[in-house]
């Protein structure tokens, strides 16, 4: 890949990640709930969400996805019914500052956080139709694929960890100044509501022709 090449997407991907979507409520929701230190976990949940998802598009597999209506029916109304599922506990979490808990007492491990962070961004036709239209301008058909693939793998993982991790420490930040348990409850259900928000909008979506 070509230097300017490079820049260009580069740059793409800064607006690519700090655009609002369910990974920066994911980052936001890990800091409110487990502060930075332990939430920043989700953030690699993410990345690797999306590197799953430039897989799908690199083997052909998004194509598929993004044509077949009966497929892309699917994948949105699991990505929808995940959101709006994380929305639901989110908004009935206890009102625990610093909890590692669920809402049965259990701990939650970082394991899992990655895994529901993995989760939300893999669970997401919008992803896949949208890295099937940015990718492809980008990448030169008369080199190797991989060695292209990976620098766009890197430089998407680069920037979302750089963006998200602000996200969970401004999150964690808030935490810090939440003292009552109405204050959290309050939080809570503000971000309940926007992961509920974004499966709504994702349940509008819909696929190009």
């Amino acid at each position: 890949m070509e230097l300017s090449i490079w820049l260009t997407f580069f740059a793409a991907s800064w607006a690519i990640s700090i655009s609002p979507g369910p990974g920066a409520i994911a980052s936001m929701s890990a800091g409110l709930n487990h502060g930075f230190k332990y939430g920043y976990v989700t953030i690699f949940g993410l990345v690797l969400g999306i590197w799953t998802q430039l897989l799908i598009v690199g083997v052909g597999l998004g194509a598929l996805i993004s044509a077949s209506a009966t497929a892309f029916t699917v994948v949105k109304w699991l990505g929808v019914g995940y959101l709006v599922w994380l929305g639901i506990a989110q908004w009935r979490a206890p009102a625990r500052p610093m909890v590692a808990l669920d809402d049965s007492g259990e701990v939650v491990t970082q394991r899992a956080l990655i895994l529901k962070a993995w989760m939300i961004n893999v669970i997401n036709p919008k992803g896949t139709v949208f890295l099937l239209a940015v990718v492809p301008q980008f990448i030169n058909l008369t080199q190797p694929l991989p060695p292209q693939y990976l620098i766009i793998g890197a430089t998407l993982a680069f920037t979302d960890m750089v963006v998200m991790t602000g996200y969970t420490a401004l999150a964690s930040r808030v935490l810090g100044a939440l003292k009552r348990p109405a204050h959290i409850r309050a939080m809570n259900r503000v971000f309940g509501s926007l992961f509920v928000l974004a499966g709504s909008l994702l349940a509008l979506f819909k696929r190009s022709v």
